[in-house]
């Protein structure tokens, strides 16, 4: 509603506007629909009330999503080729019934846009102690699945051999594509995994829950998925910064700042290049791009309103977090 109200004000009040008040005023509705359409398009109803401290909490010190924020890229891609989503989901506790069972077991809260066809590649990972001496570790996944009379029993599905050295503790990471498949296909039967790393001696090794100097430890889920390739009308216009006495339909530079949002949940980029559209649409530019022509045949005062509209939107990379807290990297169209 706000929306639609800011573009009757704009379309109202367009003729007594001088030229910079209109673009002020195209601005600010252009920040508007950003903020409207992420949400939209995330299927989130309001902004996730994550503080940077829950941020910092969230956020595993892994190399899949350290790799991402120090090569983190803010240029938009074409959008024309076919992109991958990485998805990031943290281990939570499990329901007490299921702890008593298992004391090393894990639930993962899954996307809902991860499902077995788009699955491109899938990996658990797990965050080992530090050994005192150079052993052999094996790394054990097992699943828990109900049993007879009300009690769960424990199903290995995979188990790794790894040699590690004396020192500091390492991340290991075991592919689980086929298993998260199976998985998604028989939700009903997941209960949880079980999660352990022996060494030579008996000790398990692995870290399951984030206990006090372990926070950011704890095992996760990194998936990868296949988006569908959109394409798109490639158009020129004119490019004007605020100073232009130009009064056509032009592009002006606009930078979105979400940190001024007090959107902490978006990890990066903080603030992007979004850009927005101002100016009169003439006769013969109105016949060039005819969806222009009628957004402006439905602003009965004249040409100047907002009839300039883009001829092209490209997308952005971002890093964020979700309302089930899941660290989510993907593409978000139409932001530039």
């Amino acid at each position: 509603m706000e929306t639609i109200q800011t573009s009757r004000l704009l379309t109202e009040n367009g003729e007594q506007c001088s030229t910079c008040d209109f673009r002020e005023q195209s601005k600010q509705l252009r920040l508007q629909l950003i903020k409207s359409q992420i949400l939209s398009i995330l299927r989130l109803e309001q902004a996730p009330n994550i503080s940077r401290d829950m941020i910092r909490q969230l956020l595993p010190k892994a190399p899949p999503l350290t790799q991402l924020l120090d090569q983190y890229d803010p240029r938009v891609e074409d959008e024309d080729h076919a992109t991958t989503e990485t998805i990031i989901t943290m281990a939570t506790k499990p329901n007490p019934t299921a702890q008593e069972e298992l004391s090393s077991c894990c639930l993962f809260s899954l996307s809902p846009k991860i499902q077995p066809r788009n699955i491109l590649s899938a990996q658990l990972w797990v965050h080992l102690r530090p050994a005192d001496m150079v052993t052999t570790v094996f790394l054990q996944l097992s699943q828990l699945k109900p049993g007879r009379e009300g009690n769960n029993t424990r199903v290995r599905v995979r188990s790794l051999k790894i040699d590690i050295n004396a020192g500091a503790g390492s991340w290991q990471n075991m592919d689980i594509k086929s298993l998260l498949q199976n998985w998604l296909r028989q939700p009903g039967g997941n209960y949880g995994v079980e999660i352990n790393a022996y060494n030579s001696r008996g000790e398990d090794l692995a870290v399951t829950s984030a206990e006090p100097g372990d926070e950011g430890l704890q095992p996760f889920i990194e998936v990868k998925i296949l988006d569908s390739p959109k394409r798109a009308r490639r158009d020129s216009g004119l490019n004007c910064n605020e100073k232009s006495e130009e009064t056509r339909c032009c592009r002006y530079a606009l930078t979105v700042d979400f940190e001024e949002f007090g959107w902490d949940w978006i990890i990066a980029p903080k603030r992007y290049r979004a850009n927005y559209c101002s100016g009169e649409c003439e006769f013969m530019h109105r016949q060039q791009y005819p969806h222009a022509h009628l957004v402006n045949k439905a602003n009965p005062r004249g040409t100047v309103g907002p009839c300039c509209t883009p001829t092209k939107m490209s997308p952005i990379n971002m890093i964020y977090v979700n309302s089930m807290e899941n660290v989510i990297y993907g593409k978000i169209p139409s932001m530039v």
